[in-house]
């Protein structure tokens, strides 16, 4: 049963109206859902009252876990959802919330927690790649619930995977500031050293970017290693990186409570239509190899920290006021930008025009991770209230 009430909306953190809109004061909507138990709202929608709605979501499964939810991930049909806790990671149909696999990953102790903190389906749906916290990647067969490979190698825990479209490539970050190629094909890698920070999150369409704790979003070409752009604009460390459905576009989010978006082929062209590669001075060919383990190069970046971004190639989103961004996701079709917060909320963004359409109060706990389906207009969310929920939006 939905309650909409515009006069609760005092009560309710406020929503930003963002760049455009107009200061008429207007009290925002609050469509609130009540919890079983009636005593408060199990969750409930701010819409932004200077912007025509034209969003609705509606809460379809709730999945409940035995831990804290650290990932959540469609795979590229739609039709699964992944999720990561502790110890194991979860499948489930998306149409009935049914839960169709468990994967058990087992801790060196018996007693000893193992968060998964990141999973990925390859885009043929058969296997299940997960990054967890004793600094390994799994490469799981679906069907037959066992490991097929596993990539070590790491100084510290895994943070975040992407497959290329192809699935050909799986390409990590960790917290021993690397981001790696993987060739499934031989299992070999290609190691991208990060200087500075820890690598909390990458994503591949079809260079790699990595977004980590040094504030700094990093992009590489995936054939060379090379590193063709540090994208600026963050003031803290960034959590979660995406690129645009089409690839020309990227999306950062940040614990300085903003996201950040770029044009790809404007970073990558300078404007000019031709790719630009930046390096230090005195460096040759902007990529240096070291040693590293058998079946592995490194490539270290070298690109100058006085490499500066013209405004017109950036977008920033700014609205949650209080915490900061752990996740960003977008839509399939390109039209909405939907992040996660400290704060419990999602917010629901026009990736036109940067304003928010309206924000989801979805949880007890942090939004920890959010997905958006690549095939349809589904939502999944994970949290710190052991819970991963699965929404509608149209």
């Amino acid at each position: 049963m939905s309650v909409v009430s515009p006069s609760n909306a005092a009560a309710q953190p406020s929503i930003p109206s963002g760049p455009g809109a107009s200061s008429a004061g207007t009290s925002p909507m609050v469509e609130a859902h009540p919890s079983a138990n009636n005593e408060e709202p199990d969750w409930f929608v701010v819409y932004n009252p200077d912007v025509e709605k034209v969003l609705d979501v509606k809460l379809d499964h709730t999945l409940k876990h035995e831990s804290i939810v650290c990932c959540v991930r469609f795979s590229a049909d739609g039709k699964l959802l992944a999720t990561g806790c502790n110890h194991t990671a979860q499948i489930y149909d998306v149409e009935t919330g049914r839960k169709v696999c468990v994967l058990v990953h087992e801790s060196m102790g018996k007693h000893e927690d193992l968060y998964i903190r990141s999973v990925c389906f390859r885009p043929d749906g058969k296997y299940l790649a997960t990054g967890a916290e004793d600094n390994q990647i799994r490469i799981w067969d679906i069907q037959r619930k066992k490991i097929r490979n596993i990539f070590d190698g790491y100084q510290q825990e895994i943070y975040s995977l992407d497959f290329s479209a192809d699935g050909r490539l799986l390409v990590c970050g960790s917290g021993d500031k690397t981001a790696r190629i993987w060739d499934m094909m031989v299992g070999t890698s290609k190691v991208l050293t990060i200087n500075d920070a820890g690598v909390t999150s990458v994503a591949i369409s079809p260079n790699v970017a990595a977004g980590s704790l040094d504030a700094v979003v990093r992009m590489w070409e995936v054939a060379t290693g090379m590193l063709v752009e540090r994208p600026r604009g963050h003031g803290d460390s960034v959590y979660s990186v995406a690129f645009t459905p089409d690839g020309k576009g990227l999306v950062g989010a940040s614990l300085d409570k903003i996201l950040n978006y770029w044009d790809v082929e404007a970073l990558m062209t300078g404007g000019s239509g031709s790719v630009t590669q930046r390096q230090k001075e005195g460096a040759s060919d902007g990529a240096a190899a070291g040693p590293n383990e058998p079946g592995e190069s490194v490539v270290e970046g070298a690109l100058g920290e006085e490499v500066q971004q013209s405004s017109r190639w950036k977008m920033d989103f700014v609205g949650h006021k209080a915490y900061a961004i752990l996740s960003v996701a977008l839509s399939h079709d390109g039209r909405w930008v939907a992040s996660g917060s400290k704060d419990r909320t999602i917010h629901f963004w026009d990736s036109k025009t940067a304003v928010v359409q309206a924000m989801l109060h979805a949880h007890k706990n942090t939004v920890i991770s959010v997905d958006l389906s690549p095939t349809t207009s589904m939502l999944a969310t994970g949290s710190g209230d052991c819970q991963a929920r699965i929404w509608s939006y149209n």
